[in-house]
């Protein structure tokens, strides 16, 4: 897929699946991108929240980024208060416990009695957390989608037990990520599951195009499977900006070991679709406010 090639007035299959208007298209400029770091875990080895140089302990554990259709959408201020620190601590401590618990779980072969006093277990803890659960409509209450500080991403969130959590990192307008994948993420027999690569890549390669001030929701994503991804390795990714097609911002990652990062175990391009203002309060708009 020949991105870079492609006529500006191209439209992608996609377009309609995300309820954008076929043929539009706005003008954009690519802007040279000052050298900055961020880093999107900041969940320490023994589960302590660090956080990064310049950052403030409300918003240390996510970078700074713009989301796809945010600047349309009207959005309040999230004021970092020591109480929304202590909660995002919280938050990222029980999602790195969860963490825990799961990849245990998928490699244990204890006694089926103690699998089933542990589920039991389980079971009274879940339950705890149901005194307050928010509707699918309703922001998270650690969220900031001004600053697009997402705590419950699936790829880089601390809350969320499914992410590995990648770390990210944007130098010199090249968003890189790193993370080790264990038996959570299996597909075949000791290697990494295809889709979780394409997750992996997708994320990382939205980090980029909103590192050069084009975010937008994925359009299309061509993944090359190179060779197998295993488990328990350090692993190193890379995505950078290569075009931008009116509203599509052309952005191409890879994923390697961090041991021998230049050789590429999988490959991506795609396309970053910008939000008109009526696509982004369609998507958008009807988000909820946390209840007090």
């Amino acid at each position: 897929m020949q991105l870079a090639g492609d006529a500006e007035r191209d439209t992608v299959a996609d377009d309609d699946a995300m309820g954008l208007d076929r043929g539009r298209v706005v003008e954009a400029t690519l802007e040279p991108v000052r050298s900055t770091r961020v880093v999107a875990d900041s969940l320490g080895q023994d589960g302590s929240m660090t956080v990064p140089e310049g950052s403030s302990p409300a918003t240390g554990n996510t970078p700074d980024r713009p989301l796809a259709g945010m600047r349309h959408v009207e959005v309040p201020d999230v004021e970092p208060t020591t109480e929304l620190a202590d909660r995002r601590k919280a938050v990222a401590e029980l999602g790195a416990a969860l963490r825990d618990l799961t990849s245990q779980a998928i490699g244990s072969e204890v006694a089926v009695d103690v699998m089933r006093r542990v589920a039991e277990e389980a079971r009274g803890l879940a339950a705890a957390l149901t005194e307050r659960q928010r509707r699918p409509d309703e922001r998270s209450s650690v969220d900031d989608l001004g600053r697009g500080q997402r705590p419950f991403n699936p790829v880089v969130g601390l809350g969320n037990p499914v992410a590995p959590p990648m770390r990210v990192e944007i130098v010199d307008g090249v968003a890189i990520g790193s993370c080790t994948l264990d038996w959570r993420y299996e597909g075949p027999f000791t290697f990494a599951h295809g889709g979780v690569s394409a997750m992996l890549l997708d994320q990382i390669m939205g980090y980029a195009a909103a590192a050069a001030d084009h975010p937008g929701v994925t359009g299309r994503l061509e993944v090359r499977y190179r060779s197998t991804v295993p488990l328990g390795e350090p692993l190193r990714l890379e995505a950078r900006l290569i075009d931008v097609l009116g509203v599509r911002a052309a952005v191409r990652g890879s994923i390697g070991l961090a041991a021998d990062p230049d050789t590429a175990l999988v490959e991506a391009e795609g396309r970053f679709l910008a939000l008109r203002p009526e696509q982004a309060a369609r998507l958008f708009g009807g988000a909820a406010e946390p209840a007090d």
